[in-house]
C-alpha cells in the first residue's frame, strides 16, 4: 500500500499559476454578464413588442373618439345654429357651406404640400445644369471639328 500513496503522490497534478485561475474566474464572470445581458434584451424586446401593439390599439381608439368628438361638436354647431337662425334648414345649409369652403382649403393645402414633395426647385437646378452641360459639349464638339 505504500506504493500506492507514492504513486499518488508523484502523478498528482502541478498547481496551476494564479492568473489561469483569475483567467478563468473573468471568462465565467463575462459569460454570467453576456448571459443577464441577453435575458434582459430578450425581455426589453418582449415588452418593445407589447407596446407596439398598445400603440396600435391607443392609436386607433384615439381616432374613434377624435372622430365622435368632431362628430358631437357639429352637432352642437347645428344646434347653435338652427337656434341662431330659428330654421334647421338653414342652419344645416349654412354648416354645409362652412364645411365646404373648410374641404376646399384642405385640398388646396394637399395639393400645395405635393407639389412640394416633387421639388420643384431641385428638378429645376438638375434640368438647368443638364442644358449647360449640354451646351458646353456641343460647343466643345464643334470646335473639335
Amino acid at each position: 500500500m505504500p506504493d500506492d500513496d507514492g504513486a499518488a503522490a508523484g502523478g498528482a497534478k502541478p498547481a496551476s499559476p494564479s492568473w489561469l485561475d483569475d483567467l478563468r474566474r473573468l471568462g465565467a464572470g463575462a459569460k454570467e454578464l453576456f448571459a443577464a445581458q441577453l435575458s434582459l434584451i430578450s425581455a426589453e424586446i418582449g415588452l418593445a413588442r407589447s407596446g407596439i401593439v398598445l400603440m396600435l390599439f391607443m392609436g386607433l381608439a384615439a381616432i374613434v373618439f377624435a372622430v365622435a368628438l368632431g362628430f358631437t361638436l357639429l352637432a352642437l354647431a347645428g344646434w347653435g345654429l338652427a337656434q341662431w337662425f330659428g330654421s334647421w334648414a338653414w342652419a344645416l345649409t349654412a354648416l354645409a357651406g362652412l364645411q365646404l369652403v373648410l374641404l376646399i382649403g384642405a385640398i388646396l393645402a394637399f395639393r400645395r404640400a405635393m407639389h412640394w414633395l416633387t421639388l420643384p426647385a431641385s428638378r429645376a437646378e438638375i434640368a438647368s445644369l443638364a442644358r449647360e452641360a449640354a451646351r458646353r459639349g456641343k460647343a466643345q464638339g464643334e470646335q473639335g471639328e
